[in-house]
């Protein structure tokens, strides 16, 4: 297993399964594996949100909340924050807990 497939991973173990999504979901959890790499803990909903759209538009390109980050519903961006506390934690265990992109060990 390659160093992104295993922060997904890590990130992915993090979401409970309920809140998984029903699709083949590789794809999302390794561009929330760049978004750890790239933004560490200082990863946003908004930063997830936009990772969830670009993977949406190859799974349901007619998705209602195939919108900006700002103008969701407060209920529908909250469903973020379980992914934004996943990311973190991750990046946290990788040793980034100081706002800083993670660099790998």
């Amino acid at each position: 297993m390659n160093y992104i497939d295993r922060l997904a991973e890590g990130i992915r173990s993090k979401i409970p399964s309920k809140r998984l999504p029903d699709e083949d979901a590789s794809d999302l959890f390794r561009m929330y594996a760049v978004l750890l790499l790239a933004k560490g803990v200082s990863v946003t909903a908004s930063d997830v949100h936009n990772a969830w759209v670009a993977w949406m538009l190859e799974t349901d390109d007619s998705h209602e909340s195939l919108v900006p980050y700002e103008d969701l519903a407060p209920s529908v961006a909250a469903q973020d924050e379980p992914y934004v506390e996943a990311i973190k934690a991750t990046a946290r265990e990788q040793g980034k807990d100081d706002g800083d992109a993670v660099e790998l060990r």
